[in-house]
Protein backbone atom coordinates (compact mmCIF):
# COMPACT_ATOMS: atom_id res chain seq x y z
CA UNK A 1 0.00 0.00 0.00
CA UNK A 2 1.35 3.44 -0.94
CA UNK A 3 1.58 6.17 1.60
CA UNK A 4 -0.68 9.10 0.51
CA UNK A 5 1.79 11.80 1.61
CA UNK A 6 4.63 10.24 -0.38
CA UNK A 7 2.40 10.00 -3.46
CA UNK A 8 1.48 13.68 -3.09
CA UNK A 9 5.12 14.73 -2.68
CA UNK A 10 6.26 12.66 -5.67
CA UNK A 11 3.46 14.15 -7.77
CA UNK A 12 4.55 17.65 -6.74
CA UNK A 13 8.20 17.03 -7.67
CA UNK A 14 7.15 15.43 -10.96
CA UNK A 15 5.12 18.52 -11.84
CA UNK A 16 7.99 20.76 -10.77
CA UNK A 17 10.43 18.82 -12.96
CA UNK A 18 8.06 18.83 -15.94
CA UNK A 19 7.50 22.55 -15.41
CA UNK A 20 11.24 23.19 -15.50
CA UNK A 21 11.63 21.16 -18.67
CA UNK A 22 9.20 23.29 -20.68
CA UNK A 23 11.75 25.92 -21.57
CA UNK A 24 14.09 28.59 -20.30
CA UNK A 25 13.08 31.25 -17.81
CA UNK A 26 13.72 34.72 -19.21
CA UNK A 27 14.31 37.95 -17.33
CA UNK A 28 15.21 41.43 -18.52
CA UNK A 29 16.19 44.83 -17.27
CA UNK A 30 16.65 48.17 -18.99
CA UNK A 31 17.82 51.73 -18.47
CA UNK A 32 14.62 53.68 -17.79
CA UNK A 33 16.44 56.89 -18.76
CA UNK A 34 17.23 55.66 -22.28
CA UNK A 35 15.10 57.01 -25.15
CA UNK A 36 14.19 53.78 -26.95
CA UNK A 37 12.08 55.71 -29.48
CA UNK A 38 15.33 57.13 -30.91
CA UNK A 39 16.70 53.69 -31.83
CA UNK A 40 16.00 52.50 -35.36
CA UNK A 41 18.99 50.34 -36.32
CA UNK A 42 21.17 47.67 -34.79
CA UNK A 43 24.44 45.87 -35.40
CA UNK A 44 26.66 43.43 -33.56
CA UNK A 45 29.75 43.97 -31.41
CA UNK A 46 33.11 42.96 -32.82
CA UNK A 47 34.20 40.59 -31.38
CA UNK A 48 31.16 39.12 -29.67
CA UNK A 49 31.36 37.57 -26.22
CA UNK A 50 30.67 34.15 -27.73
CA UNK A 51 33.69 34.42 -30.05
CA UNK A 52 36.65 34.00 -27.71
CA UNK A 53 38.71 31.96 -30.18
CA UNK A 54 39.06 34.74 -32.77
CA UNK A 55 36.51 33.42 -35.25
CA UNK A 56 32.71 33.32 -35.48
CA UNK A 57 31.42 30.19 -33.76
CA UNK A 58 28.36 28.18 -34.76
CA UNK A 59 26.65 29.35 -31.56
CA UNK A 60 27.32 32.97 -32.56
CA UNK A 61 25.92 32.40 -36.05
CA UNK A 62 22.72 30.96 -34.57
CA UNK A 63 22.41 33.74 -31.97
CA UNK A 64 22.90 36.41 -34.63
CA UNK A 65 20.29 34.92 -36.97
CA UNK A 66 17.69 34.50 -34.20
CA UNK A 67 18.33 37.99 -32.79
CA UNK A 68 18.20 39.56 -36.22
CA UNK A 69 14.79 37.94 -36.83
CA UNK A 70 13.49 39.25 -33.50
CA UNK A 71 14.82 42.78 -34.01
CA UNK A 72 13.60 43.06 -37.60
CA UNK A 73 10.14 41.82 -36.57
CA UNK A 74 10.06 44.84 -34.23
CA UNK A 75 10.88 47.26 -37.06
CA UNK A 76 14.61 47.65 -36.48
CA UNK A 77 16.94 47.78 -39.49
CA UNK A 78 20.24 45.91 -39.54
CA UNK A 79 23.18 48.25 -40.22
CA UNK A 80 26.84 47.32 -40.40
CA UNK A 81 27.92 50.96 -40.27
CA UNK A 82 26.87 53.32 -37.48
CA UNK A 83 23.96 51.41 -35.91
CA UNK A 84 22.02 52.97 -33.04
CA UNK A 85 22.28 49.79 -30.95
CA UNK A 86 25.13 47.32 -30.66
CA UNK A 87 24.21 43.80 -29.57
CA UNK A 88 26.50 41.46 -27.68
CA UNK A 89 26.04 37.86 -26.52
CA UNK A 90 27.35 35.66 -23.77
CA UNK A 91 26.49 31.99 -23.36
CA UNK A 92 27.60 29.24 -21.02
CA UNK A 93 26.79 25.73 -19.90
CA UNK A 94 27.31 24.69 -16.29
CA UNK A 95 26.85 21.44 -14.42
CA UNK A 96 24.37 21.82 -11.55
CA UNK A 97 23.39 19.57 -8.66
CA UNK A 98 20.00 19.70 -6.97
CA UNK A 99 19.57 17.95 -3.62
CA UNK A 100 16.09 17.47 -2.13
CA UNK A 101 14.73 15.54 0.81
CA UNK A 102 11.31 13.95 1.00
CA UNK A 103 9.67 11.99 3.78
CA UNK A 104 10.39 8.30 3.44
CA UNK A 105 7.50 5.88 3.04
CA UNK A 106 6.53 4.04 6.19
CA UNK A 107 8.52 0.86 6.68
CA UNK A 108 7.54 -2.33 8.50
CA UNK A 109 8.10 -0.49 11.77
CA UNK A 110 6.16 2.57 10.58
CA UNK A 111 4.03 2.56 13.72
CA UNK A 112 7.15 3.65 15.64
CA UNK A 113 7.74 6.67 13.41
CA UNK A 114 6.23 9.08 15.93
CA UNK A 115 8.70 7.93 18.57
CA UNK A 116 11.75 8.43 16.35
CA UNK A 117 10.43 11.40 14.35
CA UNK A 118 12.45 13.95 16.33
CA UNK A 119 15.78 12.68 15.01
CA UNK A 120 16.53 14.65 11.82
CA UNK A 121 18.33 11.76 10.08
CA UNK A 122 15.42 9.36 10.36
CA UNK A 123 12.53 9.11 7.97
CA UNK A 124 13.76 11.09 4.96
CA UNK A 125 15.05 10.12 1.54
CA UNK A 126 17.67 12.26 -0.15
CA UNK A 127 17.43 12.71 -3.93
CA UNK A 128 20.36 14.04 -5.97
CA UNK A 129 19.72 15.32 -9.48
CA UNK A 130 22.61 16.40 -11.70
CA UNK A 131 21.86 18.37 -14.86
CA UNK A 132 23.29 20.88 -17.30
CA UNK A 133 22.08 24.46 -17.05
CA UNK A 134 22.41 26.85 -19.98
CA UNK A 135 22.49 30.64 -19.78
CA UNK A 136 22.23 33.10 -22.66
CA UNK A 137 22.70 36.86 -22.20
CA UNK A 138 21.76 39.41 -24.84
CA UNK A 139 23.03 42.95 -24.19
CA UNK A 140 21.99 46.04 -26.13
CA UNK A 141 24.31 49.01 -25.93
CA UNK A 142 23.63 52.56 -27.07
CA UNK A 143 26.39 52.78 -29.70
CA UNK A 144 26.84 56.55 -29.35
CA UNK A 145 26.94 56.68 -25.54
CA UNK A 146 28.67 53.29 -25.16
CA UNK A 147 26.22 52.41 -22.38
CA UNK A 148 24.14 49.29 -21.70
CA UNK A 149 20.44 50.11 -22.21
CA UNK A 150 18.80 46.65 -22.15
CA UNK A 151 19.78 43.17 -21.02
CA UNK A 152 17.85 39.93 -21.46
CA UNK A 153 18.81 36.62 -19.88
CA UNK A 154 17.46 33.10 -20.37
CA UNK A 155 18.35 30.28 -17.98
CA UNK A 156 17.16 26.70 -18.28
CA UNK A 157 17.99 23.03 -18.16
CA UNK A 158 19.61 21.68 -21.30
CA UNK A 159 18.27 18.30 -22.36
CA UNK A 160 19.96 15.78 -24.62
CA UNK A 161 17.39 16.57 -27.33
CA UNK A 162 18.29 20.26 -27.12
CA UNK A 163 21.99 19.41 -27.41
CA UNK A 164 21.26 17.45 -30.57
CA UNK A 165 19.22 20.30 -32.10
CA UNK A 166 21.22 23.22 -30.74
CA UNK A 167 19.99 25.72 -33.34
CA UNK A 168 16.33 25.17 -32.46
CA UNK A 169 17.05 25.35 -28.72
CA UNK A 170 18.95 28.63 -29.10
CA UNK A 171 16.18 30.09 -31.29
CA UNK A 172 13.59 29.20 -28.61
CA UNK A 173 15.73 30.80 -25.87
CA UNK A 174 16.25 33.99 -27.92
CA UNK A 175 12.51 34.21 -28.68
CA UNK A 176 11.78 33.77 -24.96
CA UNK A 177 14.24 36.56 -24.09
CA UNK A 178 12.61 38.90 -26.60
CA UNK A 179 9.18 38.38 -25.03
CA UNK A 180 10.65 40.66 -22.34
CA UNK A 181 11.62 43.39 -24.85
CA UNK A 182 8.70 45.88 -24.92
CA UNK A 183 10.08 48.34 -27.48
CA UNK A 184 9.69 48.85 -31.23
CA UNK A 185 11.90 50.82 -33.62
CA UNK A 186 11.07 54.51 -33.46
CA UNK A 187 8.15 53.75 -31.14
Amino acid sequence: MRHPMRTLILAFFTLLTVGCATGPVATADYDSGADFSAYRSFGFFEPLGTDVAGYESLVTQTLKAATRREMESRGYRYAEANPDLLINFNAKLAQQTQVTQTPAPPAYYGYRRGIYGGWSGYGYETHVNQYTEGTINIDMVDAQRKQLVWEGVAVGRVTEKQRQDRQAAIAVAVAEIFTKYPFRAGG
